[in-house]
């Protein structure tokens, strides 16, 4: 077995393993959430553009910062299914497919959508408070941002990549990941690419409570070390 086969094996392994499995078996009815989110998205994209259907769709699911906070909140569910402006359809159905695919076989729906959520809405908020931080801090945005549609599953599936990458220790990957949306931040500095920054900033914290709750556990009763099992 050469190096990159055997570095190959040691990243993805995990993964591979709990993935293949369902996938081999059952095919798409392995992964029903994620279908089913690409059949939304791919409804509210054909509503969307359609003259009767656009202000349908901007009405359920676009999120801007100025809007009230309890209406972004009540659309956010819905936001991370409707066509994002800087990424095409395809894009986001195979985004979709994906990494929600893999996250509902190796998390459960409920998990994958939780986390899927926690990410867009982490996004979300820090629009809000980016722009009432100004442009002239580190953090801050222009307040022209907070008529931009904030929209599209990107969030949740750089999220989510994150979250699979560090349970399933595929740690290069998720480091991966997360340099290369700073990269993007830095070379094209966006609301995008900062609330992509945001979603992995929940996601880690949420990974590093887990950790800090597992490892209590583990003092207290004395047992091994070790990642929680990957559902299947």
């Amino acid at each position: 077995m050469t190096t990159l086969a055997r570095w190959a094996r040691a990243e993805w392994g995990r993964l591979y393993a709990a993935v293949r499995g369902p996938l081999r078996e059952r095919r798409l009815r392995a992964v029903p959430m994620a279908a089913g989110a690409v059949c939304l998205t791919s409804v509210l994209h054909f509503a969307h553009n359609q003259p009767w259907g656009y202000g349908f769709v901007q009405d359920i699911g676009a999120v801007r910062a100025e809007d009230p906070l309890w209406l972004a909140l009540l659309r956010t569910p819905l936001s991370l299914f409707v066509p994002a402006l800087d990424l095409p359809a395809w894009g986001a159905l195979a985004q979709i497919l994906l990494v929600f695919g893999i996250a509902e076989i190796c998390l459960g729906w409920r998990r994958t959508l939780l986390i899927a959520y926690l990410a867009t809405l982490a996004g979300t908020l820090y629009a809000r408070l980016g722009i009432w931080l100004g442009p002239d801090s580190p953090l801050g945005l222009p307040a022209s941002d907070a008529r931009v549609v904030d929209t599209g599953p990107s969030a949740a599936v750089v999220g989510l990549a994150v979250y699979l990458g560090l349970r399933c220790r595929a740690y290069v990957t998720a480091a991966a990941v997360i340099v290369a949306m700073a990269v993007e931040v830095v070379l094209k500095e966006n609301l995008a690419g900062k609330e992509h920054l945001a979603a992995i900033a929940a996601v880690l914290v949420l990974c590093a409570a887990e950790a800090l709750r597992q490892w209590c556990s583990r003092d207290r009763t004395g047992s091994g070390s070790g990642a929680p099992p990957i559902q299947s």
